[in-house]
């Protein structure tokens, strides 16, 4: 049976307003699409990495899982369950883990670390937890540009290493990780089924100032401290390996060659 235009358009805005009240019409991406489009973003920026800037295989597939992980971390101060557990646990495994050169660095005996490697794991998962819970509150200024910032200079300064290249690479990926999940916010917020609408929810992920004023002191605060710590951060690490240097036990070894003694002795 042939319908007229008037009928197949009637029809097709009955099939939208179905799909958004019978099926779910979320104002911003749900977690399964954050992590995947984070992932992604991960793969294409270690390829990118190791094709392009000659940065070890190993370090552009640790800043593609960087970049994938790095998607949940604005779900930190969500409201619902789901999001908020599965964040804190993938940042609390993988947190102890990226700070082995850090504690090799402190110069830490292996029974150390993994006591160290514990208490992070508590302090992030119980301690970090808690604090996300109780002073944040959902799409507040956790989800802003400048917390983005403070998340990829909090990588850099638990993943020291040898070359600044590699360490800047690694950060970076925690920071396009983080923007990825901002980005997807703002697109969602764009209600396109019913005749491209803005929803409530748009421009309240990729913003500068949130409408606290205490939270963008405490945000910007955190920022400026953060990038202070990283610059002086070189000068740190020089000081602890002075240290360690300096601490090891000195075991006086023989010369190679042999000594005349009967030439030293000015008498005889």
């Amino acid at each position: 049976m042939a319908y007229s235009r008037a009928q197949r358009f009637v029809t097709s805005q009955a099939l939208i307003r179905f799909h958004c009240t019978a099926l779910p019409c979320y104002a911003v991406a749900d977690f399964k699409s954050h992590i995947t489009g984070s992932t992604l973003v991960g793969v294409g920026y270690g390829y990118w990495g190791v094709a392009t800037q000659s940065m070890p295989l190993e370090s552009g597939i640790v800043a593609g899982g960087l970049c994938a992980v790095s998607g949940m971390l604005p779900d930190l101060d969500s409201d619902s369950g789901i999001p908020l557990r599965e964040t804190s646990m993938f940042a609390a495994a993988i947190a102890p883990m990226l700070m082995i050169d850090r504690f090799r660095e402190l110069g830490l005996s292996h029974e150390s670390m993994a006591l160290a490697a514990m208490l992070v794991y508590v302090a992030i998962r119980f301690v970090g937890v808690e604090f996300f819970k109780r002073y944040t509150v959902h799409r507040g200024m956790w989800h802003s540009i400048p917390a983005a910032f403070s998340a990829g200079l909090l990588a850099y300064l638990v993943m020291p290493c040898s070359e600044e290249s590699v360490r800047v690479y690694k950060s970076m990926a925690v920071l396009i990780g983080f923007l990825v999940h901002l980005t997807m916010d703002e697109i969602w917020s764009v209600d396109v089924g019913r005749g491209f609408r803005l929803k409530k929810s748009f421009g309240t992920a990729l913003k500068f100032f949130g409408g606290n004023t205490l939270a963008n002191v405490s945000v910007y605060a955190k920022l400026i401290l953060l990038l202070y710590l990283a610059w002086a951060d070189h000068d740190f690490s020089d000081r602890i390996r002075e240290r360690n240097r300096l601490d090891q036990t000195y075991i006086a070894q023989p010369l190679g060659d042999s000594i005349d003694f009967k030439n030293l002795i000015p008498w005889r």
